[in-house]
């Protein structure tokens, strides 16, 4: 009996390992959710299972199928950028491929990394984005080009950071420059386009600088159909994820962009990128600014990372190192706590508890409620810019110089 369950249990991990994985920034539902995690309170040395360097500057996420974790790197001046897969069980680096050599690469910003866009993965084909430089999908054995594109140009004045998400066969990234903004949907099998779309925003000035934005998308579903929303400098602008036909558009202001929008309750809630956030209900048509803005405001708002919904509340990590819970109905602060000197990385729900990662190094695990519960403070390596990844029990970090493995 003893020989027979353990050969069942070795047939069954394979399909156990296939089921954990982590495609796109943000995770499979692009929320910061990782569901049947078992994971440590404290995240320190004593549950390092594994660390690798990673070569370069480079805040992009890890992305996660199966046994490969994959992330992208450049070098500081921009010369060089690459991306590398790591096995899962031993570190162990299996690609380290240079994509892309620029002799005079355009300026990025010290806060921003020349491969801050981050992957997605699916089954045999990874996807990495660096911006106008490059967007190819690779064989995910082999780590060799299958199709590419370098012909979608905008100045990104600051650097790149948009993130590509895909959804139903299509890649979909956004192009928010200096000078020119537009969203893109690539056919995912041979990266032809499939439509391709001018934002059409009435920015309010000629400063091209108030014009760039680092977002990325999500699809949500209201009343049977599915919208793709995508964030951008001054607006947000909802379209048919098919056709690319606008579907609505909400003028909310700010600029640089980055946080991926999240959607529970009927209400789409979005950051600016300037310290501000609005919930916005989705079921209008055209300009809905007047009309379908729940509530606004700009307290504790992050500027970089992305926010949590759990159990009916809203939480984020701002950029000052505050930590905040509201209630999504009406954006009433429940709580607030300082917990870190700085933030840019986006929390994550797993195992029941709540993880921020702050630029220094600080993680934080609290329990979700309306009361704040600290569960632990700890620190692990040289800050935190990339958002996490979890698998299964595994929670994989990316700190401003190497690649960590945790567990219990």
């Amino acid at each position: 009996m003893r020989v027979c369950s353990l050969l069942a249990t070795l047939l069954f991990l394979p399909a156990v390992l296939a089921e954990s994985n982590w495609p796109e920034f943000r995770g499979p539902s692009g929320d910061g959710h990782a569901t049947d995690s078992t994971l440590p309170n404290k995240i320190d040395q004593s549950v390092v299972k594994w660390k690798t360097p990673i070569h370069g500057k480079g805040w992009s996420s890890p992305v996660v199928w199966g046994n490969q974790i994959w992330l992208t790197t450049a070098t500081v001046d921009g010369t060089k950028m690459s991306v590398l897969c790591l096995d899962r069980e031993t570190g162990n680096v299996i690609h380290d491929r240079v994509l892309v050599e620029n002799e005079t690469p355009a300026f990025c910003h010290p806060m921003n990394s020349y491969a801050t866009p981050t992957p997605v993965i699916e089954q045999g084909r990874v996807y990495v984005h660096f911006g106008t430089y490059l967007t190819a999908c690779l064989d995910t054995e082999t780590g060799k080009e299958i199709w590419s594109r370098t012909d979608l140009e905008c100045d990104h004045h600051r650097g790149p950071a948009s993130s590509p998400i895909l959804h139903n066969g299509k890649l979909y990234v956004a192009y928010d420059g200096f000078d020119v903004q537009y969203v893109v949907a690539f056919d995912a099998r041979d990266g032809s386009t499939v439509w391709k779309r001018e934002r059409k925003i009435n920015y309010g000035t000629d400063n091209g600088d108030r014009m760039k934005a680092y977002c990325t998308a999500q699809v949500i579903e209201v009343n049977g159909e599915e919208q793709l929303v995508y964030p951008s400098a001054s607006a947000t602008i909802a379209y048919d994820p098919d056709k690319g036909t606008p579907l609505w558009t909400v003028y909310h202001a700010g600029m640089n962009a980055s946080a991926r929008p999240v959607f529970q309750d009927g209400l789409v809630f979005i950051t600016n990128g300037s310290g501000a956030m609005i919930a916005v209900r989705p079921d209008g048509k055209g300009d809905v600014t007047g009309t379908h803005i729940v509530w606004s405001d700009q307290k504790g708002v992050a500027k970089k990372s992305s926010q949590l919904l759990v159990d009916s509340l809203f939480y984020m990590n701002s950029d000052d190192g505050i930590v905040s819970c509201r209630e999504p109905s009406s954006g009433e602060i429940v709580w607030q706590k300082r917990v870190a000197k700085e933030f840019a990385a986006s929390p994550i729900f797993a195992d029941g508890k709540i993880y921020f990662f702050g630029t220094g190094g600080e993680v934080v695990t609290i329990r979700p409620g309306r009361e704040f519960k600290l569960l632990e403070e700890s620190k692990l390596g040289d800050g935190f810019m990339a958002s996490p990844a979890v698998v299964g029990s595994d929670l994989i970090l990316r700190s401003k110089s190497d690649l960590y493995l945790i567990g219990n």
